[in-house]
């Protein structure tokens, strides 16, 4: 049964990968993928939180950082050295077909942390903007945001499919629950829902 998932992971890599390979992604998804290049979007939800939020936003901005903290310790802390799975990008098995735009990376495959981390962050952000009201209009653009870095991870052979699908599970778990963690918090706090 393992087999057959790993199978199905490697060919979904290698759509990914090689098949989808092309010389805007080449350039592109790395820059997707750095730290770097989502400042002016941190900046503009930043913005927005002060602006929905007033002085209350101390507390969502400083639970957006304990989220992704509780999101990159588990999967990087906890899960990564617990499965000791190669990356793509370093598995033998896998280097005559496999492209490296990004070069190698290091450390452990099994959960993607940045996959964790962005959707941990992009739920987070979903449910502070929107609670549970059915509005679509910011849903979208967070989870693609989210999506776009965790195709990239696996664009570049840094991390299996499933690697980036269990961590985006898992950071939207966490992402959620801390939302309604902070909800509590500041219903408590002022005796009226945010």
């Amino acid at each position: 049964m393992l087999d057959f998932f790993y199978s199905l992971d490697v060919k979904l890599l290698h759509f990914i990968n090689h098949t989808l390979s092309n010389q805007v992604f080449d350039f592109l998804m790395p820059i997707v993928r750095g730290k770097l290049t989502w400042i002016p979007l941190y900046i503009l939800v930043i913005y927005f939180i002060i602006k929905k939020y007033g002085l209350k936003s101390i507390w969502v901005i400083g639970f957006a950082l304990i989220t992704v903290l509780i999101a990159d310790k588990i999967s990087s802390g906890l899960i990564k050295p617990y499965f000791h799975r190669l990356r793509p990008c370093n598995n033998p098995e896998l280097a005559s077909w496999i492209k490296l735009p990004n070069g190698d990376g290091n450390g452990w495959s099994f959960v993607s942390s940045h996959a964790t981390n962005h959707f941990a962050l992009a739920v987070y952000f979903i449910m502070v903007f929107i609670g549970y009201r059915k509005q679509n209009k910011i849903i979208i653009p967070f989870l693609s945001w989210a999506f776009l870095i965790a195709f990239a991870q696996v664009y570049i052979g840094f991390h299996y499919p499933s690697d980036v699908i269990v961590g985006g599970l898992l950071g939207s778990v966490i992402g959620y629950g801390m939302a309604k963690l902070n909800c509590l918090i500041l219903c408590y706090r002022s005796g009226e829902r945010i």
